[in-house]
């Protein structure tokens, strides 16, 4: 991407969509994996439950399941796009509003199901997100873009991780709760204001087709043996920052942090080091093209899962929670801009929708099923050895890096 194109993606429409609709995309999923967490804690809910809730959010490593009858079907008001956005987001503002009504610590099962319809309306909105995302961007600003979508992504975490934390600190939990669920209108307003990018008619004329064929395309285009190796990739590359970030709330409260230190400097640094991690990491990535930048900036979210080890041996210290929620933050954002293009660069742009549900489902594995395990983990060895395995954890990602994306092999961001 030249000078002048760059100046162009930073000076449109189309990137001003992507920031509303990636803040809408995160919204929700920060919602699920840092606040719930914080407020079933403070409820005293055993870390064992809370670790277990991640099992709720399978949708976002299954939607490539029902991605195929987004595709296949038109909603009859607004577009096919566009009037599957408005359902979701809907759908989020209800359940999100809703969980305002229940205690954590009688009304357990009845939050574990709203967090699971949460979850799935999350997801199916990501699906039509993506979709469109992709038919909105030409070739050219495809890097941008999803540079756009991804900082947005990140910072909404801002809204539940910070917003509603401090809040909390100050009002009962509903209020918090509530808050949160406002903050969904941004995607609500931009799905109503935008254009349909959806042609009638474009839609595979029937759902066989919508299904099989996307998947075929794929392993024939890559062939099956590194087809499944490029899935595998894609789950295990950012498996270690994942665990390690799974129940970083409840450890930074059992460090001794109140919800209002957490939200504004845990959260800050948090920011800060997201958002300068993404920015680098786009700017660099033209440069570097894909292959070095997943060696680059994994090494450096390999790296930086050892400020939590930090963290966890010094304890109570406020320099030393924003060192290590910054920088371990800084190499999150690396990891996501390069593995989002990676997976960009492996669709095929006529079944994008699919393809990109299956990479990004794939993608969230970890941070579901894995996760999942890690309250358990953290009682049995504690939190320090916890890190460490962590770090080990991300190690195999980096090692398959040899075969998918060989160093002097040449691979633009776009």
């Amino acid at each position: 991407m030249n000078n002048k194109t760059l100046r162009q993606a930073l000076l449109n429409k189309r990137m001003l969509i992507c920031i509303c609709t990636g803040f809408s995309s995160g919204l929700p999923l920060y919602l699920l994996i840092q606040f719930v967490p914080a407020w079933l804690r403070s409820a005293d809910i055993d870390l064992s439950t809370i670790g277990l809730i991640n099992l709720v959010l399978f949708p976002y490593t299954w939607k490539f399941i029902w991605s195929p009858v987004m595709d296949r079907f038109v909603v009859p008001v607004l577009g096919r796009r566009r009037g599957w956005m408005f359902i979701t987001q809907i759908a989020l503002i209800a359940l999100m509003s809703l969980l305002s009504f229940y205690d954590p610590a009688t009304e357990i099962s009845h939050i574990i199901v709203i967090v699971g319809a949460i979850a799935f309306f999350s997801a199916s909105q990501d699906i039509v997100i993506d979709a469109y995302r992709r038919e909105l961007l030409p070739d050219d600003e495809l890097g941008a873009g999803n540079g756009f979508y991804a900082q947005a992504y990140r910072i909404s975490s801002f809204v539940p991780g910070s917003l509603a934390m401090i809040l909390a600190g100050f009002y009962p939990w509903s209020v918090a709760h509530l808050s949160i669920a406002v903050f969904m209108l941004v995607g609500l307003v931009t799905t109503l204001m935008i254009n349909e990018t959806s042609k009638a008619g474009e839609e595979p004329q029937t759902l066989r087709s919508a299904v099989v064929e996307p998947f075929v395309e794929f392993f024939q285009r890559q062939g099956w043996q590194q087809a499944v190796l490029i899935l595998l990739f894609i789950m295990f590359y950012k498996l270690g920052d994942s665990m390690a970030t799974a129940l970083e709330t409840p450890f930074f409260l059992d460090m001794g942090f109140s919800t209002v230190e957490i939200g504004s400097i845990a959260k800050i640094a948090k920011t800060i080091g997201a958002t300068a991690g993404t920015i680098l990491g786009g700017v660099a990535m033209i440069k570097l093209g894909i292959n070095r930048s997943l060696w680059i900036f994994g090494i450096f979210q390999l790296i930086s899962i050892l400020g939590y080890v930090m963290l966890s041996m010094v304890g109570y210290n406020h320099l030393v929670l924003a060192i290590a929620s910054g920088f371990e933050y800084f190499g999150v954002g690396l990891g996501s801009v390069a593995l989002i293009a990676f997976m960009a660069k492996s669709t095929n742009r006529h079944f994008t929708a699919t393809q990109f549900a299956l990479f990004s489902s794939i993608a969230a594995v970890p941070r579901t099923f894995v996760s999942a395990g890690t309250g358990y983990i953290i009682e049995s060895v504690g939190y320090t050895q916890f890190f460490i395995i962590c770090f080990v954890c991300a190690l195999p990602g980096m090692l398959m890096l040899l075969k998918i994306a060989p160093w002097n092999t040449k691979s633009s961001a776009a």
